[in-house]
């Protein structure tokens, strides 16, 4: 966009390493500004960088020179990931997976089970200890859906999707018995 005639002096462009390089919650990136915006952003960032751990500096120095391996790494991994939910979710009654091509996200249709995804999301938490997060946050047509993250190791992953399945398999035999 700011390579246009004219825009470069009303363009902020931004960049981040939390969903590029996997470093979610690191806060971590970078903004293209035209000059007289950039000077507010240093009052901004003297307060920041008292909050930013020099171990996430020396990760992020690290993940950029090390990107094209890394991303390679994680597409890898999170592939793995997302056909371990894939599998063990998407046939589950009262469940329907949307089937990502990349990310490190999953989302889950959990209509079937009778739940508004408020309830799906606190119940399955309190009964099962697994947190998904209620996907009506991103909007409209999100509504009905949770995220699952692929941030765990694949064998609390494997568990997690247990508990997902015996959770949904359970309100969704009670939906279908209220039904008739």
């Amino acid at each position: 966009m700011a390579s246009l005639d004219g825009v470069a002096e009303r363009t902020v462009t931004l960049g981040s390493l939390s969903k590029s390089h996997a470093m979610a919650g690191w806060r971590l990136g970078w903004a293209i500004a035209p000059e007289t915006l950039v000077g507010h952003f240093g009052r901004l960032a003297l307060c920041m960088f008292y909050g930013l751990p020099g171990f996430i500096q020396e990760a992020a120095l690290t993940a950029l020179a090390n990107r094209a391996q890394i991303v390679a790494d994680m597409r890898e991994l999170y592939r793995r990931r997302r056909d371990i939910v894939y599998e063990r979710l998407n046939g589950v009654p009262g469940l329907r997976c949307l089937l990502p091509e990349a990310g490190m996200f999953m989302m889950i249709d959990a209509r079937g089970t009778g739940l508004d995804t408020h309830e799906f999301t606190w119940q399955l938490f309190s009964a099962q200890k697994v947190s998904v997060l209620d996907a009506s946050a991103f909007g409209e047509t999100a509504n009905g859906y949770v995220r699952l993250g692929f941030v765990v190791d694949e064998p609390r992953l494997v568990e997690a999707c247990e508990r997902i399945a015996a959770f949904a398999r359970e309100r969704f035999d009670c939906s279908a018995l209220a039904v008739q």
